[in-house]
């Protein structure tokens, strides 16, 4: 049997030793603001999957909803597990193929690294959401296709990261058959023990706050499209522009009736 198709045998905690993956450790301290977040999870490394994810936060609960198709979908007969988690701590965006520095036609999870940063929050499927879950394939979204609904509490570093613009959902392996024979071959750069393919990231996506949230009246009744994070820093400048004109007006309005 190839390496490649060993991985599922391997124990579901063997990602466990991967500590590049997980990042900073989830403070105890809860998130205290509201808002929703929303990306379209585009696909990494040839995976030809797609989704969108929402994130609602609400005090210290967040609800993430999420659709996920076209990953790898099985694999040594059994359901392809894609760990999956949102990434924080760097610089929120999602890696390009310049990320690929060993130029194997991969781009590996700490390849990535840069772009997305380590794991905030595991979007597991039940028990727990901190980072030392973010390995665990029982907890994993499984298949080809699937959907993903859960409420859990929120950490602080996550929620941060989510207001800053720089939180991003990675849903993590790929399609062995798809990679090069060198990718193949190669050992995850995460657990030697596991397939490169096992641990590389197939769709990513930068969560920016959605439209709902936002008083301006296209978002609300429907109209214009979804507002990227520049998009939004115009709309605030743009606010403050028309408040600082009326503090002109009101400064030259008070200086002519002093002036009588």
């Amino acid at each position: 049997m190839k390496k490649t198709a060993k991985f599922l045998l391997v124990p579901t905690l063997a990602f466990g030793a991967a500590v590049a993956l997980a990042g900073p450790a989830a403070a105890a301290t809860a998130a205290t603001d509201d808002g929703s977040y929303q990306a379209t999870l585009s696909a990494l490394n040839g995976s030809n999957g797609s989704g969108t994810v929402m994130v609602k936060v609400s005090g210290d609960q967040a609800t993430v909803t999420e659709k996920v198709s076209g990953l790898a979908g099985t694999f040594n007969g059994a359901p392809y597990p894609h760990v999956q988690h949102i990434h924080i701590g760097a610089t929120g965006m999602c890696p390009t193929m310049d990320a690929d520095t060993n130029g194997d036609g991969v781009i590996s999870t700490t390849e990535g690294g840069p772009a997305y940063g380590g794991i905030g929050t595991t979007l597991s499927t039940s028990g727990n959401t901190s980072p030392s879950a973010g390995t665990d394939l029982t907890v994993a979204g499984m298949g080809s296709d699937f959907t993903y609904e859960r409420t859990f509490t929120l950490n602080a570093e996550t929620a941060a990261a989510l207001k800053a613009g720089t939180g991003v959902v990675v849903v993590h392996g790929l399609d062995p058959a798809t990679l090069s024979q060198a990718a193949q071959d190669a050992p995850s750069d995460l657990v030697p023990s596991l397939p490169l393919a096992a641990t590389s990231p197939a769709l990513c996506g930068t969560l920016t706050a959605s439209q709902m949230d936002m008083p301006v009246g296209g978002a609300q009744t429907g109209a214009g499209t979804t507002a990227t994070g520049n998009d939004i820093g115009m709309i605030a400048l743009g606010g403050g522009l028309v408040l600082a004109a009326g503090g002109v007006v009101v400064a030259r309005r008070r200086a002519a009736v002093a002036g009588r």
